[in-house]
């Protein structure tokens, strides 16, 4: 019985550190961004990031209309799905109401 905690316990935390590892990540928002969005918008990232506040960016994301609102700013973009969950965290972090501007 104490092997099989044992195991669960080292799977969860594995898990956990899986999970963590592969999800999105501002600074690499911001790089695609700066190399998929930047030309396409004619803006750089601290004002497309400021076209929303953090809560706005939240409730576009839950239901599922990140892309089309990059595509209303964007139009001429091609934002491929799996580079959205990144450009959102870029854009959520640098978002008008959080204080923070970005590099780039």
């Amino acid at each position: 019985m104490n092997a099989i905690h044992k195991f669960v316990i080292t799977l969860f935390l594995g898990l956990m550190i899986f999970s963590t590892s592969s999800s999105a990540n501002v600074k690499k928002g911001q790089k695609i961004y700066l190399k998929k969005l930047k030309a396409p918008c004619g803006m750089n990232g601290a004002e497309f990031a400021h076209k929303h506040t953090q809560d706005q960016w939240e409730q576009l994301q839950e239901a599922g209309k990140f892309r089309a609102e990059v595509k209303k700013f964007c139009p001429k973009s091609k934002l491929k799905a799996k580079y959205a969950p990144h450009v959102y965290d870029f854009v959520y972090e640098y978002a008008s109401d959080s204080g923070i501007v970005p590099s780039c």
